[in-house]
């Protein structure tokens, strides 16, 4: 999908490792093969076809195997998980996450980390060179916003995952990630920057998304819009407790995105295998995996092969028979699992070029419900309608009235194993595992490489 890159200078491996091309993460990553097309940073931006291969790069950087390819998404369910996922993987990496024994040299913790600076870094010099982009206002408008997504949507995933969550302490004191908003081609003690607060980067966050919403086309084939934005931000907002802003955030989606909930929850899936790699009209973003192109590491850690063309995977993520039995009976979601070999696996993520959903419709009715009920609101509906909209669409009765603790319960089985266990629990205070929300274990370590080299970083507690 995305084969051209800018290939940025470097030195090491800082906090700025967006400097950094993504390489092998240890020996426990598969090899990232990075496309041979690359600028040389001497040389770049000086057009705007420049700066719009600079985009693909951007987005070539996000849908790499240790961000949106999936890596996010498996470690947000892997850590503490022991509830629903029996874990029989032996990347030592992803093993530590499971058991929440993480120690700060952490392979994946650390590709992570690397991986998100680097697409900030390509995302930082297409806003530096936006006024390179003179074919029309409209053109400009949209490779703006799109690298403004990608930036946000970064540093919203850096700093759940490396920061204390919204609720521990002190947002404006507590430590989150570096702040980078301009471009790095080179090494200077200037670039050794400490990590911001997590207001901070939150702050940034929000100003990034909403003005990328603002600058946005509704439409824009495989690549973020004004809705992949508003839905974005509808997620922030409800991880900081605002819920009249994520409310109306999703409301927006919902109201004027054109786009519907499936009505079969089955065909969200085997995007590869059963829809010719299309998504459904549900995913307002995804990473698009082709057999020739990109990483779905949900289908690598989750997925295995079940006798049905095109699937495959490690088969390392069993569903656990107690979460299977938290659906109701008539549920469809219930049957969305496969049992083989004596173990159950997630239908979700069996196909192996399947396209990698980042945010689907049904989350903004599940936020929208969740929004209106704590505010005791009808935005756009009633939390019970929009209840009922995800009931129905698997099969089950309309409720007659609707309490949080079924909100959030719709909520988790509807999303189960799309990469929103931790944060989830984070967000709504409740214990992983053996681990209360707020325990540093369900913090990612700072890199050890990162903390080698810029001494103006703090670790996190108990690294």
């Amino acid at each position: 999908m995305m084969k051209n890159i800018i290939q940025m200078k470097k030195t090491s491996y800082i906090v700025l490792a967006a400097c950094a091309l993504l390489t092998i993460v240890g020996c426990e990553k598969r090899l990232d093969i990075l496309p041979y097309q690359s600028i040389s940073a001497d040389n770049a931006l000086e057009s705007e076809g420049d700066v719009n291969v600079t985009l693909i790069g951007a987005y070539d950087g996000a849908q790499s195997a240790a961000i949106y390819g999936g890596d996010i998404m498996v470690l947000n369910d892997l850590i503490g998980n022991n509830a629903n996922i029996t874990f029989t993987g032996t990347f030592a990496g992803l093993v530590d996450a499971y058991q929440t024994i993480m120690t700060a040299d952490n392979s994946f913790a650390a590709g992570t980390w690397i991986a998100a600076y680097n697409t900030i870094n390509r995302c930082n010099s297409v806003l530096s060179a936006i006024d390179k982009v003179t074919s029309s206002p409209a053109k400009k408008n949209s490779v703006e916003g799109q690298a403004l997504f990608l930036r946000a949507s970064m540093y919203f995933e850096l700093v759940r995952l490396y920061g204390k969550t919204i609720g521990d302490g002190d947002a404006s004191a507590n430590p989150g990630v570096p702040l980078v908003l301009n471009p790095t081609k080179g090494v200077s003690a200037s670039d050794y920057l400490p990590r911001s607060s997590v207001k901070a980067v939150y702050d940034q966050v929000i100003a990034d998304l909403t003005k990328a919403e603002s600058l946005l086309p509704a439409t824009n084939t495989i690549y973020a819009t004004k809705w992949s934005a508003a839905a974005q931000l509808s997620r922030v907002h409800l991880m900081l407790k605002n819920y009249t802003a994520a409310g109306d955030a999703a409301n927006r989606v919902i109201t004027g995105s054109g786009k519907s909930l499936n009505p079969d929850f089955t065909k969200l899936w085997f995007t590869f295998i059963n829809n010719g790699g299309a998504n459904p009209a549900e995913y307002l973003f995804s990473m698009t995996v082709t057999a020739q192109d990109g990483t779905n590491s949900l289908n690598t850690y989750f997925g295995r092969n079940v006798g049905i063309a095109g699937t495959a995977g490690r088969s390392d993520c069993k569903i656990k028979v107690a979460h299977i039995a938290l659906y109701e009976a008539g549920d469809a979601r219930k049957t969305h699992f496969v049992l083989s070999g004596g173990n159950n696996y997630t239908r979700k993520h069996l196909d192996r070029f399947g396209n990698v959903p980042v945010i689907r419709l049904a989350e903004m009715y599940l936020t929208r419900a969740e929004a209106n009920f704590r505010n005791s609101t009808n935005v756009g509906a009633t939390p019970l309608s929009d209840i009922n909209a995800i009931r129905n669409r698997v099969g089950l009765a309309s409720l007659s009235a609707v309490t949080l603790d079924d909100i959030t319960k719709e909520r988790f089985l509807e999303l189960a194993f799309e990469g929103h266990n931790l944060h989830e629990a984070k967000r709504l205070q409740k214990s992983v595992g053996a681990n209360a929300w707020n325990s540093p274990k369900l913090i990612l370590p700072i890199p050890q490489r990162e903390m080698d080299v810029n001494k103006s970083l703090v670790q996190n507690s108990g690294y």
